[in-house]
């Protein structure tokens, strides 16, 4: 067959791979194999809930979790559609969230009761109603995603509609427009059987381009044929539909490709965003010719508010944006308002303009012309809409980390702002914090204020020299004063949740602490008392002796370093000496050293490893050194990576010599690993220094001529950097690397630039080179893998590796 339309997800039977190697390349295939005791135990607890307030405040929705799908349900088959990958047995998304139960918790009094859904089916996206309450939920079975409603005060649950919901589109395909009424996607009734792929080809898949620069990104699951066409038009065109509380379902206007928009706040209007031929090859469906208008609830065309052509020519350099309407949204504060953005420079951000976009509002019954209500000199990243007289925006410039925020007034469109902040994105310990929100007159999300309405009120992770250290700030709206209310104090990490009420007396919040799991709690500042609102066990008691620390110290350049120590539960430096050791990072770009030398990360955090955590390495008598930071500093014009490697080196030099100074680590023993970009960075130390013993690297992109326009963030493409694109590539340093690495991949992988073949590409240079390596492909896995079964075998494979490599092997050189 030559159509993708070919269910691309594998079943999954027994799998591949491993037993040991033995001389030569290929090994004895086998089924999947489970970690060493006590890892597989902790991969089967059932994790932590969710926790979701309801608008109220008034109660918490738990939502649990099983701990992994199994290889079954991850093995279903899926279609890869314009960047989608469907299910097509539900019509839903093939990683559609799922949970196993749902339970109502009074903030007051803590009584709860369990919401009751029919046994052998899984739980979707919940929903509070603006009212707080109902719950809407969707429930999945093997075949359908149906509508279902529980009431908050009781727990009671129904189904509200017994049609199948169409979830193409993102996993919540119902929205609420009033308390008592949803708009949902609904699979069109009768549509038919699916299209069948054309067993004889019709003749080639041509593409042409006239001369235009059209450079994209190496984008996962695009269209390739008409079959594929005919299949996205099939899975994604929708019944748009209203359905009450008492489970009536009243349908909108006619079926059609519908991929975005939502119910006006006073719930008359609906904003609209469909896609329509001609379709891409190139690009996914967030790029497809795309039309938006507005219609009144009940189907009628009110206004087209832009039908948009295909955007395949959108550079790929920083703030680079589509020309034309973006963003379109509904101002929060008032009845039936749309808002979006047009940029002033064509979308092209090296064009010499004073100002870069322009918001735009248009209140019912939009038949008057658009109202241009700002302009400002970055990218427009958003209103928080406050009242008629205030609302915040937010703009930024992704080149140079700078980000402003604006306090305007919407009554006065075009008159100036007062600057709130002018700062560097990338400064976390000058962090202001985000503003807290509250549901307003409609039910959606504004600026929360005090009683009086000249205050509201700041949270952030409070990033510091000693970690960071959440906060609560009352910010004078006025004079732009804060007075800070609540901070975290050791030996906690304490995040403020929410407000439970206007003038910030009593706040609930999350803790934990390295020995207690995350709960929450109502704090009355002005009483200074403390009220437990859940009492959530230790998922995983078998990782409770492990310690942890968080670390400073210095690249031989003096940029300060941190990471956070963690050491095996039992473990004395003095009686039990240096361990085999096992670094874990993650390599990020900065344009300062002042930003790059901030602290990351908090001691006080409880960590429990789950999935195919590196952190399971500790139970096997291995220290870990989490999260070492890697930055990759460009200053005074230069670009970070035009001294990637170098930088790179030095980063991971200096941790080295820093655990090995402190006693707890064997210099000759110790490994390197890292996931996606972290893999990228493992193969590049493996190449370019010999101070790891060996490597894991994870679904990684290893020859950056394979991603020529871009990656991660290098802006430039390969024919202006050829020599960056050249260095950075371990694939061009194949015959260099002299430690072992194991490289895993999902064969499945759904992440941009990380396709399959580069492992596979990279494991045949190392196997032509004559080099120690091992490929382990997981079949049915994305970039991040989910299954049981995959996720076991993962950590069997680490454990493995770091056993025969890692912890008693003498160093070679």
């Amino acid at each position: 067959m030559t159509t993708r339309l070919a269910m691309r997800g594998v079943r999954a039977a027994a799998v591949l791979l491993l037993v040991p190697a033995v001389a030569g390349s290929q090994v004895a295939q086998q089924g999947y194999q489970q970690p060493p005791a006590p890892i597989a135990a902790m991969l089967d607890a059932e994790p932590l809930p969710l926790v979701q307030l309801s608008p109220t405040r008034e109660r918490m929705l738990l939502v649990r979790r099983e701990a992994m799908p199994s290889i079954r349900e991850v093995g279903a088959p899926f279609l890869s559609l314009a960047g989608s990958r469907i299910n097509p047995r539900t019509n839903g998304t093939w990683t559609d969230p799922s949970y196993i139960g749902l339970t109502v918790r009074d903030v007051q009094g803590g009584s709860e009761r369990a919401v009751r859904v029919p046994a052998g089916t899984r739980i979707g996206a919940a929903t509070w109603s603006p009212d707080g309450a109902n719950i809407a939920f969707t429930v999945r079975t093997d075949s359908a995603i149906t509508l279902w409603v529980a009431d908050a005060a009781t727990g009671a649950a129904r189904q509200l509609a017994p049609a199948r919901l169409n979830g193409a589109a993102g996993p919540q395909p119902c929205t609420w427009a009033t308390p008592s009424a949803l708009v949902c996607r609904f699979v069109p009734e009768g549509r038919g059987a699916p299209p069948r792929a054309s067993e004889t080809p019709a003749g080639p898949v041509i593409q042409e381009n006239e001369g235009a620069a059209t450079a994209n990104p190496t984008y996962q699951d695009l269209l390739r044929n008409a079959d594929d066409e005919r299949a996205f038009e099939y899975y994604f065109t929708t019944q748009l539909a209203v359905v009450d509380l008492e489970g009536t379902v009243r349908p909108i206007g006619r079926p059609g490709v519908y991929v975005g928009g939502s119910p006006s706040p006073d719930g008359q209007y609906l904003l609209l965003v469909s896609v329509h031929r001609p379709f891409s090859y190139q690009v996914p469906r967030q790029r497809f010719p795309t039309k938006t208008e507005l219609w009144t609830i009940d189907g009628t065309p009110v206004r087209v508010l832009a039908d948009l052509p295909l955007q395949d020519r959108v550079g790929r350099t920083f703030d680079a944006v589509p020309a034309g309407l973006r963003s379109p949204s509904w101002r929060s504060d008032a009845p039936a308002t749309v808002v979006w953005v047009e940029a002033l420079d064509g979308g092209d951000p090296s064009a010499k303009v004073e100002k870069h976009d322009r918001v735009f509002l248009l209140a019912a019954p939009f038949t008057a012309n658009a109202t241009p209500l700002a302009d400002v000199g970055y990218r427009s990243y958003g209103v928080l809409w406050a009242r008629d007289d205030m609302a915040i925006l937010y703009e930024g410039w992704s080149r140079t980390r700078r980000e402003r925020a604006w306090m305007i007034d919407p009554s006065k469109p075009g008159t100036p702002g007062k600057l709130l902040w002018d700062r560097s994105s990338e400064d976390r310990y000058g962090d202001p914090g985000d503003f807290e929100t509250t549901p307003g007159p409609f039910g959606r999300a504004v600026l929360l204020t005090s009683t009086d309405g000249k205050r509201a009120y700041l949270t952030g992770a409070g990033a510091s020299p000693e970690g960071d250290r959440p906060f609560l700030d009352r910010y004078d709206l006025a004079t732009g004063r804060t007075t800070r209310l609540f901070r975290s104090e050791a030996p906690y990490y304490e995040q403020p949740v929410a407000l439970a009420d206007r003038d910030a007396t009593r706040i609930i919040t999350r803790r934990e602490s390295v020995s207690e799991p995350p709960n929450y709690f109502l704090r009355d500042l002005a009483r200074k008392t403390t009220t437990a609102l859940t009492r959530f066990a230790d998922p995983a008691p078998q990782f409770a002796g492990v310690t942890k620390e968080l670390i400073t110290y210095k690249r031989a350049d003096g940029v300060q370093l941190s990471a956070t120590l963690y050491l095996p539960a039992g473990y004395d430096t003095a009686k039990d000496g240096p361990l085999p050791f096992f670094f874990w990072a993650y390599p990020q770009e900065f344009r300062s050293t002042s930003a790059a030398s901030q602290v990351t990360g908090s001691p006080y955090r409880f960590t429990r490893p789950t999935g195919s955590s590196h952190l399971f390495l500790l139970t096997q008598g291995y220290g870990v050194l989490d999260g070492p930071t890697m930055p990759i500093i460009g200053e005074n014009g230069a670009e970070p990576n035009d001294s990637y490697v170098p930088q790179l080196v030095a980063s991971a030099q200096a941790a080295v010599d820093e655990v090995v100074r402190r006693g707890v680590a064997d210099r000759d023993r110790i490994g390197v690993g890292g996931h996606s970009y972290g893999a990228f960075m493992t193969a590049n130390l493996l190449a370019h220094s010999t101070i790891f013993r060996a490597g894991i690297a994870r679904s990684g992109a290893y020859n950056r001529t394979l991603t020529p326009f871009g990656f991660q963030a290098e802006e430039r493409n390969y024919w202006q950097a050829r020599d960056v694109y050249t260095t950075m590539s371990p694939f061009t340093y194949a015959d260099s690397i002299s430690a072992p690495i194991l490289l895993i991949h999902g064969q499945a992988d759904d992440n941009q630039g990380t396709f399959p073949v580069q492992s596979e590409r990279f494991y045949a240079a190392l196997k032509g080179n004559g080099k120690q390596a091992r490929l382990v492909m997981l079949p049915a896995e994305p970039h991040g893998y989910r299954a049981r079964e995959s996720n076991g075998h993962v950590l069997w494979e680490m454990v493995t590796w770091m056993e025969r490599h890692v912890k008693g092997k003498p160093r070679a050189d």
